[in-house]
């Protein structure tokens, strides 16, 4: 095998880390890849910790000991952030986004990959300190959000349905109440897709009262798991009172003018 230079060493170093955040790399792994010393190694991922500081592309995290090494931990700078805001909020504003009703129409940015995996880096940068097992959502307009979050924390990624399915098997079923319709709606989860005691994070789309997130948290109970996140790309500012209590939203939507065409949407204060 030819001697692998340095800039090859760092280009493999930044994907391996990058692609599976929280997973310890030992350093003893990295020099039998490479045929490099430790030192040598050492020296590499200083490099490429100070890159991804540097870019705002994530930290690089050192364990110390016999049995420690480096790991690759989410995080998403301030000035990333407040660009990305910034564009959805100026997508999300035009006229033409309203619907009869006053809704808004967002389908397009939700099913848009590169504007999900930016939403995606920030959820994950936001809910990686604690501790996730899995990345849940309601289908259907959740889930692309709820993927790449799930992928960038490197957990699976858990689909609650409003009907059961034969291929699901035995199911949790459970009955809540639409914050926003006040409608007893159904939320259904086969008993395999979740471990006892794990640590949830609910990813949603959109977020008015906070019955869907209620529900998720009542839905982790059956499986003695706990709800540790709720992430939401919209929360509205009414009603002020929601269902739950701890949440994080990307934006918040205060108004939508039917007959103005105004559309008042802006980065939520975090």
């Amino acid at each position: 095998m030819d001697k692998i230079q340095r800039n090859e060493r760092i280009a493999v170093l930044l994907k391996m880390l990058s692609d599976s955040p929280g997973k310890l790399f030992t350093l003893g792994s990295f020099t039998e890849l490479f045929g490099s010393a430790k030192s040598t190694i050492s020296e590499d991922i200083d490099i490429v910790q100070k890159l991804m500081a540097r870019f705002e592309m994530g930290l690089i995290e050192t364990v110390p000991g016999a049995s420690g090494g480096v790991r690759f931990v989410p995080f998403v700078g301030k000035n990333s952030i407040q660009e990305v805001t910034q564009s959805l909020c100026a997508e999300l504003s035009r006229k033409e986004r309203i619907l009869p009703g006053g809704y808004l129409y967002m389908q397009d940015v939700i099913y848009d990959p590169q504007k999900v995996s930016q939403i995606g880096r920030i959820f994950s940068a936001q809910f990686y300190p604690k501790g996730v097992d899995y990345v849940i959502t309601v289908e259907t307009k959740g889930i692309p959000l709820a993927y790449i979050t799930a992928q960038y924390l490197n957990v699976p990624l858990v689909i609650a349905r409003h009907y059961n399915e034969a291929t699901d098997g035995p199911s949790v079923n459970i009955n809540y109440v639409s914050g926003s319709s006040k409608k007893i709606q159904t939320m259904v989860l086969s008993l395999k897709s979740i471990k006892r005691n794990s640590r949830i994070l609910f990813i949603d789309d959109f977020m008015k009262a906070g019955g869907t997130a209620k529900g998720i948290i009542e839905l982790a109970k059956e499986f003695e798991s706990e709800v540790v996140g709720i992430g939401v790309l919209i929360g509205t500012v009414e009603p002020a009172k929601k269902l739950v209590d701890d949440y994080f939203s990307l934006l918040t939507l205060h108004s939508v003018d039917e007959e103005n065409g105004i559309i008042d949407i802006r980065p939520s204060n975090f």
